[in-house]
């Protein structure tokens, strides 16, 4: 494959959809930045989106996300404070940010003209 049939591939690939709770999920990490790890990703989701999660929903959805290449999680240093336990950090890839912008862009589209 030459590099002009990589790029024409790449621009053709279908967008990713996303599920509610990979939207909310995502909003969370991307609000979060440096600090988004189960915890406080989890408290973001609860406080903002008045919804309960549970700690498994919470990183299967982590996991799904990254195996799609939307985001990338990886082990800080253990802390005493956690009884040596490693927090696993997440970040937002740009294919994430991209597939935010095109699933919000679908339901402005779906929006437009209606008043509620």
């Amino acid at each position: 494959m030459m590099d002009w049939d990589l790029v024409y591939y790449i621009e053709q690939m279908p967008p990713v959809h996303l599920g509610e709770f990979e939207q909310i999920v995502l909003l969370a990490v991307l609000r979060l930045g440096e600090k988004a790890y189960g915890v406080p990703i989890r408290a973001e989701i609860e406080n903002r989106a008045a919804r309960k999660v549970t700690v498994g929903a919470l990183y299967a959805t982590l996991d799904r996300l990254e195996a799609k290449g939307l985001v990338h999680s990886w082990f800080a240093d253990a802390t005493p404070q956690r009884g040596g336990r490693s927090k696993r950090y997440f970040k937002l890839l740009p294919a994430g940010v991209e597939a935010l912008s095109g699933s919000k862009a679908v339901f402005d589209r779906m929006w437009e003209g209606l008043h509620v």
